[in-house]
């Protein structure tokens, strides 16, 4: 969908949940959205400010000295009211009444639908990927997505060396409900002896046990376990590691310390770039669009089309991850 004229006045918001990287990119939307001749006004606490117009005109030094901050300057939160056909279309009054010509949404897949929403009642968008899962579908790589791995392999390091000491098993659990982007990642960067991901069925005794004995037949001492939040039960199956093996076995949920902590430099850079791509689509009078990285390259894409893209687990990663296991 084209615009008459080139839009003079564009919102920026943050959906969903928080992923390192999203400050770069909100900084990107104000700096480059400034360069090319925009007004941009922050949007605070994503669909729910826009309902309630909490907007704000942003400058250059609006976004001084936030690139290196995790979370986000903007704040976000989740809209039961926006969810419903009603919030969507208040939410597109009150974008008219602010003459807003185009709204940036940095987010996941959940914030694409909201936006996506958006569109159907007149309201251009253009959506940034950003989620530490790394599971939308139209891009190979989601903002925040390298932090978190970060993240979880420093924590990794850390529960090996107490591993080692008493010579048990660790158990951990990461975030992915439905993706287990992070877990494989972690899995051969830290040598786990077993991953199991939301995306593929498990056996406890095939592919936790007998990995586990495997190792402690050829003389390993310690182990790791890397359990993907979707799968659920990590509790219970550290308790059936230590009954099943008579290895002493802990369990460890990392939680929300994966969301936090300053964006390395690949996120801080993709969220640059893709930044500055969705604020050149909106000067080419272009809308509608996910800003998505495709073979290294930065691309936008219909927002129809991307939102129904699918994302697949690379099944040669599965397999490396288990030969390197050995």
């Amino acid at each position: 969908m084209g615009y008459k004229d080139s839009p003079k006045r564009i919102g920026v918001l943050t959906s969903g949940g928080d992923a390192p990287g999203m400050n770069a990119a909100i900084r990107a939307v104000v700096r480059s959205g400034i360069y090319r001749g925009f007004q941009v006004f922050g949007i605070r606490r994503g669909y729910e400010g826009l309902l309630n117009g909490d907007l704000y005109e942003m400058n250059l030094r609006s976004v001084s000295d936030i690139m290196s901050r995790g979370g986000t300057i903007l704040q976000t939160a989740r809209s039961k009211v926006f969810n419903t056909p009603e919030g969507v279309k208040r939410a597109a009054r009150m974008a008219e009444m602010f003459k807003l010509d185009a709204i940036v949404v940095i987010g996941g897949d959940g914030s694409f639908r909201g936006a996506r929403d958006l569109s159907k009642e007149g309201v251009n968008v253009v959506c940034i990927p950003a989620t530490i899962d790394n599971d939308i579908g139209s891009t190979d790589y989601t903002i925040g997505f390298d932090t978190a791995l970060n993240t979880v392999k420093d924590a990794i390091d850390k529960i090996k060396d107490t591993a080692f000491s008493h010579e048990r098993c660790s158990v951990v659990e990461v975030m992915g409900r439905g993706a287990g982007y992070i877990a494989l990642n972690c899995a051969i960067a830290d040598g786990a002896e077993a991953c199991i991901l939301p995306e593929k069925e498990f056996h406890i005794d095939t592919d936790i046990i007998q990995p586990i004995i495997g190792c402690r037949n050829r003389g390993k001492h310690h182990y790791i376990v890397i359990i993907a939040e979707g799968v659920g039960g990590t509790m219970e199956i550290a308790k059936q590691i230590e009954e099943i093996t008579g290895i002493s076995t802990k369990a460890t949920i990392l939680g929300h310390l994966q969301r936090g902590g300053s964006p390395t430099v690949k996120d801080r850079v993709a969220a640059s770039l893709m930044a500055v791509k969705a604020t050149e689509v909106l000067a080419n009078n272009d809308g509608n669009k996910i800003i998505a990285m495709k073979n290294e390259q930065y691309i936008a894409i219909d927002i129809d089309e991307g939102i129904n893209m699918k994302k697949y687990i690379d099944e040669t990663m599965i397999e490396t991850s288990k030969m390197l296991s050995l």
